[in-house]
């Protein structure tokens, strides 16, 4: 109940906050098998409730905020949720996309186990194809016992006719280790790759997707695994 209160919370603070652009904020509200990133599984492969809402500032920069139920993750220090609080910049050239970002990643429930992380992309819009290189880096802190890179390639396809959409991307963890028990909250073993594909359905405000992640991580909850998920937009 704690962490489905601060999940709550912190969606509706931010989808509550001023418009500043034409557009007004938009809120997510969805339910998954299991909260998987970077092939890691942050629930402890429990499934979970997660809330996203953005503000667009401008029509190329906006504030978002994710909060996900952890229920006592056993990879953040016991933590009951975690709050992901970004500023995005999206900038389009002709096909090309080129974007940058900072960001904060809050745990409730743990002491001493929030991080910062900063990231840019680039990528490429041809029809209803996209390709996507990114990057995403946690400098230096005692909370991840040392820095943090993460570098990924995506590629998605929207069928067309159809509210579905495919995809795959593939990414490495690397960084320095200043103390190896917090460097294995994001790279347990040291460097490591994962990989996955999806398929997404998007139909008016009703969303679902299936997806299927992989790691060559040496931790629990790291190998292959097919997540499930459904969500509403407002």
């Amino acid at each position: 109940m704690r962490a489905a209160a601060v999940l709550a919370g912190s969606a509706s603070l931010l989808a509550a906050a001023p418009a500043l652009a034409q557009d007004g904020p938009s809120l997510t509200l969805e339910a998954a098998s299991d909260e998987r990133r970077r092939g890691l599984s942050w629930s402890d492969g429990a499934a979970v409730l997660r809330a996203q809402a953005s503000v667009p500032v401008t029509g190329e920069v906006s504030l978002d905020a994710t909060a996900v139920t952890l229920r006592g993750s056993p990879r953040h220090g016991g933590a009951d949720a975690a709050i992901d609080l970004r500023a995005g910049y999206v900038h389009q050239i002709g096909g090309w996309r080129l974007s940058a970002e900072a960001g904060y990643h809050l745990f409730p429930g743990a002491s001493n186990h929030g991080y910062a992380e900063l990231g840019a992309g680039a990528g490429f819009l041809l029809g209803p194809a996209s390709i996507d290189l990114f990057a995403r880096y946690a400098p230096d802190q005692s909370a991840i016992g040392g820095d943090n890179l993460y570098i990924a390639a995506m590629a998605a396809l929207a069928v067309p006719g159809t509210p579905f959409t495919v995809s795959g991307h593939a990414g490495r963890s690397s960084g320095s280790v200043d103390d190896p028990l917090r460097a294995a909250r994001l790279r347990p073993g040291g460097r490591y790759r994962d990989h996955g594909v999806a398929l997404d359905y998007r139909k008016d405000r009703w969303s679902a997707a299936l997806r299927y992640a992989d790691s060559t991580a040496d931790a629990p909850h790291s190998g292959a695994t097919v997540i499930l998920s459904a969500g509403v937009s407002f």
